[in-house]
């Protein structure tokens, strides 16, 4: 599957396309005023502890709080063999168990105190009403290599399966590694085909960063900033470029330049599949890219076959309906929802990329009587999954046709990224009619009757509100005019919404 990824820069905003076989299938966005910063490190101090939440929050010079949990502290081990929370430099101890110790489990009041001074790093951005979620178990990435600074594990991603291929990878890093004793490393999936001297060379380079982070902990103040993580282009060079990406298409010359000296020092052999494009028409519209950023907006997926997908994104859940829409079939009622699911779970890996949906996401398949289409369709599903760069874990399909998804969420979906609430529905999706608010006004009219005294009283609401008070909801107004022994005057407002409205004591 051949692939390409395309930068476009502009001074408010980058954004970088995953291509593949023409088709988008990820979109990252990173605005210059509100820049990601996951992988960022900071000097925080703790504002406060929750004992019941067994976390704390840390003040890192952000407008919220960021959130650390217990979990995400390194451990104290067990057996008598101690080691401080923190040394006193605020730099987080290196947490090392000896032979035979196992790590304990402390509860947060014996790992942090109010006022003190933590060396974290941001793992989630902040999202929604929440603020950043933060670890103290520091990790540095490279193109093959994690490193990580306070331990001495040699860990190999989960997707590089054969024993064989793992041992020889923790091998190949024990003896890069062998010319210096702090730290440990996870190998990545694309170190299956790294040679031992990009290893090497990802951790000498890995470690002149953490060298200056040592340097700038020694001196950072609480709430400063100790390291900065690379730029979007550049982390698109370093995370997402595999063997199959045929071009980085960059239409920012200076992020051109930027990009090929990035590459040529820490990863030449893409070097000569970076292009600088100068042409007139936009990049994102040359490959159709911002029609299906749209696409992406709306709720209704229309599938090819004339089925459709209903995606409706909430704060708790993501929920995914699969209908047959205009797709009648070719043989029986049984075929036709086996091919539109198997249609569905190919656009709905899709969707979950591109949207970058997170959470729990709840996928309703049309139900089908025959186990074995089950059974397809749900493999059909894992395996579009399995490209998704972004773990997701799937349930098995339940009598009703449900799967449950969980996937994890680091950042923001697009939809968040590039839309807000609705003022008028805040968020719902749908208005109350105009005889609602109606009725609404008549019980506020009387509400203040019964209160206040006035002379009259003024209703200002919207066009189609005012419409039908003085058309088919005339005669209730008059009787309320009646009842209460008072005028009611009407006016429209053009600002208002449907179901905005005041009611004025004259």
């Amino acid at each position: 599957m051949s692939e390409e990824i395309l930068i476009n820069v502009t001074p408010q905003e980058t954004r970088v396309a995953v291509i593949e076989n023409g088709v988008l299938q990820e979109i990252y966005i990173e605005r210059a005023r509100h820049r990601g910063i996951v992988g960022n490190i900071y000097k925080g101090k703790v504002a406060r502890i929750l004992p019941g939440m067994q976390a704390a929050f840390v003040e890192i010079g952000l407008e919220r709080a960021a959130f650390l949990h217990a979990a995400d502290i390194r451990p104290i081990p067990e057996n008598g063999a101690r080691t401080s929370a923190y040394e006193t430099n605020g730099a987080a101890a290196i947490a090392r168990a000896p032979h035979g110790a196992t790590w304990a489990t402390p509860r947060i009041h014996e790992l942090l105190h109010d006022g003190q001074e933590v060396v974290v790093q941001v793992v989630k951005d902040a999202l929604g009403s929440k603020g950043a979620r933060l670890t103290t178990q520091i990790t540095l990435p490279a193109r093959y290599v994690v490193f990580m600074p306070y331990t001495r594990h040699i860990g190999v991603s989960q997707k590089i399966g054969d024993d064989q291929e793992r041992e020889r990878l923790r091998a190949l890093v024990r003896s890069a590694a062998a010319e210096t004793e702090q730290g440990g490393y996870i190998l990545r999936t694309l170190a299956e085909t790294a040679s031992e001297e990009e290893v090497r060379h990802d951790i000498r380079y890995l470690r002149r960063i953490w060298a200056a982070c040592e340097e700038r902990i020694k001196t950072a103040k609480p709430g400063e900033l100790v390291h900065e993580d690379l730029s979007l282009p550049l982390r698109a060079m370093r995370d997402l470029v595999r063997d199959n990406v045929e071009k980085i298409r960059i239409d920012s010359r200076e992020t051109f330049a930027k990009a090929q000296e990035f590459a040529l020092e820490f990863i030449p052999e893409i070097a000569d599949r970076i292009e600088y494009y100068p042409g007139e028409r936009p990049i994102f519209d040359l490959y159709g890219v911002e029609d299906e950023i749209q696409k992406a907006l709306a709720s209704k997926v229309l599938l090819k076959s004339g089925g459709y997908l209903v995606i409706d994104q909430t704060e708790a859940m993501t929920t995914i309906d699969v209908n047959t829409g205009a797709y009648v079939g070719r043989k029986n009622l049984e075929d036709t929802l086996f091919k539109t699911n198997l249609e569905a779970a190919q656009a709905i890996a899709r969707q979950i990329r591109l949207r970058n949906l997170g959470g729990m996401i709840i996928v309703d398949f049309i139900d089908m009587e025959d186990v074995d289409h089950r059974r397809a369709v749900l493999r059909a599903l894992e395996k579009a999954l399995a490209r998704d760069r972004t773990k997701v874990y799937m349930t098995e399909m339940s009598s009703l046709g449900l799967v449950e998804l969980t996937r994890k969420r680091t950042r923001e979906s697009l939809e968040r990224v590039l839309c807000q609430p609705c003022p008028a529905c805040q968020g719902r999706g749908t208005l109350k009619t105009p005889h609602t608010v109606c009725y609404e006004i008549f019980r506020e009219i009387l509400r203040e009757a019964r209160q206040f005294g006035a002379d009259e009283y003024l209703v200002v609401a919207s066009h189609p509100v005012v419409d039908l008070l003085l058309d088919e909801e005339s005669g209730s107004l008059l009787k309320l005019q009646e009842f209460i022994g008072r005028p009611i005057q009407l006016k429209v407002e053009p600002l208002y919404h449907q179901e905005q409205y005041d009611v004025v004591l004259l």
